[in-house]
């Protein structure tokens, strides 16, 4: 029992302080300390900080892509009986819920949030590989039916868009409770995450939906 106990004090102590510092600002030293683990623990069970770092992830991506697959098989059978495509908002709806269902049994929606965000913003190479390599499956599959569901849309604008669109989603989620404070504070308006994320919804199906923008032709070289 010793062995488990240690390994997830460690990632839950490591998930919670690279949320709150961000990975560069964290070191083992921070991580051990915090656990009340010695650095041989850590040396031991993930080897280096990079791979803890990406432990940290495994975590709510091992079970959010058996969830979000098996959701999209759903949907497929659903919609394969009369041939129609998708709709996008049925896509954005289902990887909503899916995000929703996968933190419960961990720290909260708002750490991961942060999580998902350093690993975009911060210098984290290793990490990005890493999740392409071991989720990329998935996120392209969710991608191929969004672009089935938007053929009006250039790759490069669906590109934009759709990260457009997690940019709103992290930034949303991540800064939830200070959000709830002020909506509560300001209007009287009490939320759940899912109240938020059924307001969420209609903003990014029209984000992805809106008029091509009318961009200036480039410059001849």
């Amino acid at each position: 029992m010793a062995e488990p106990d240690t390994v997830t004090r460690i990632l839950d102590t490591a998930e919670v302080l690279f949320a709150e510092r961000g990975f560069a600002e964290t070191s083992l030293r921070n991580i051990t300390s915090k656990a009340n683990v010695n650095l041989a623990a850590v040396n031991y069970h993930f080897g280096s900080k990079k791979a803890l770092i990406q432990a940290v992830f495994a975590r709510y991506l091992d079970p959010f892509t058996l969830r979000f697959h098996a959701a999209l098989d759903e949907l497929e059978a659903q919609h394969r009986h009369d041939g129609s495509t998708i709709p996008l908002e049925e896509l954005l709806e289902t990887m909503a819920r899916t995000v929703l269902e996968v933190p419960a049994e961990r720290h909260s929606l708002k750490v991961f949030m942060r999580l998902l965000g350093l690993a975009y913003s911060q210098a984290q190479g290793h990490l990005r590989r890493y999740i392409q390599e071991q989720y990329g499956s998935v996120f392209r599959r969710f991608t191929e039916l969004v672009r089935r569901a938007t053929p009006e849309l250039p790759d490069a604008e669906r590109f934009w868009r759709l990260h457009f669109v997690l940019g709103t989603v992290i930034f949303t989620l991540s800064g939830l409770d200070a959000l709830r404070d002020i909506a509560e504070q300001d209007y009287q308006d009490h939320v759940s995450v899912r109240d938020l994320v059924r307001r969420l919804r209609p903003v990014v199906v029209s984000a992805m939906q809106a008029p091509l923008p009318e961009l200036p032709a480039q410059e001849a070289v």
